[in-house]
């Protein structure tokens, strides 16, 4: 099977200090993966570094048959907070266009096609009559639906996802948990950063659960890398969030920080 993705020995930081390692291991093409772990595991590093945004420190790393910098017009990205200012007077659909301009450049005119992109990306996240509204007047939830659509508009082979559930109501996050299921059928590989182990269950073939250090010498390192049933285990999930009691049964997953 094809690799979206290929860690050999791969570690990522910032300025020479690491912040995740030890990456041994290949996503195969269409999987949809749950990137789980406590805060400080390196989990928005990991998404940095596939995207050339952060230093490999040590190792390899291959993004869909390439390099991360080659690569980045091919993936769609959808940060944890978007650094828009929602004041600005664009409207959803001039949102949306941004996406193109990765592939096509700030210049090149949209045309017929590139109009026709944006409005089925806006149909597939279910904002289609919204398109002519100010970005800045839509709900968080929609807003977070709209900067899916952006990042789906160029057509990209490989989504990350940091945090995308965060703040959602129970209608914004069944769309997102429908798209992720849809996307991977697609064969489109998925990568979801997230606190909540049910979305791994519901939406995810996969799952890399990263264990946090304590230091910027001891960086976080993964737990856990496969398939869904074989990575999310109790002892791999104890493993990861080290400082926590971890129930885990068929249903949920919960974590509770112990105290002193």
């Amino acid at each position: 099977m094809t690799a979206a993705l290929s860690f050999t020995n791969a570690a990522f930081g910032y300025a020479g200090v690491t912040r995740v390692e030890d990456l041994r291991f290949d996503v195969p093409e269409g999987a949809a993966v749950a990137l789980i772990g406590p805060n400080g595991s390196g989990k928005s590093t990991l998404l940095r570094g596939i995207l050339g945004l952060a230093e490999l420190t040590a190792g390899s790393v291959e993004v869909l048959g390439t390099t991360p910098e080659r690569a980045r017009r091919r993936i769609g990205s959808l940060p944890q907070a978007d650094t828009r200012d929602a004041t600005l007077p664009v409207t959803l659909r001039q949102v949306v266009t941004m996406g193109l301009y990765r592939s096509r450049g700030p210049l090149r005119p949209i045309g017929r096609e590139g109009r026709a992109a944006v409005a089925s990306a806006l149909e597939r996240v279910g904002l289609a009559g919204f398109a002519g509204r100010r970005f800045g007047e839509l709900s968080g939830g929609q807003q977070q639906r709209g900067i899916l659509a952006r990042a789906l508009v160029s057509d990209p082979g490989l989504l990350l996802l940091d945090e995308p559930f965060n703040g959602l109501d129970r209608e914004n996050r069944r769309v997102l948990l429908r798209l992720v299921r849809e996307l991977s059928a697609e064969g489109r590989t998925v990568l979801v950063s997230t606190h909540d182990l049910e979305i791994a269950k519901e939406a995810c073939s996969h799952a890399l659960l990263l264990s946090s250090g304590h230091t910027p010498e001891q960086p976080g390192h993964p737990a856990a890398f496969g398939p869904l049933d074989e990575a999310l285990t109790l002892d791999a999930v104890q493993h990861a969030f080290h400082d926590t009691t971890v129930e885990l049964d068929q249903h949920t997953v919960t974590t509770t920080r112990e105290t002193e």
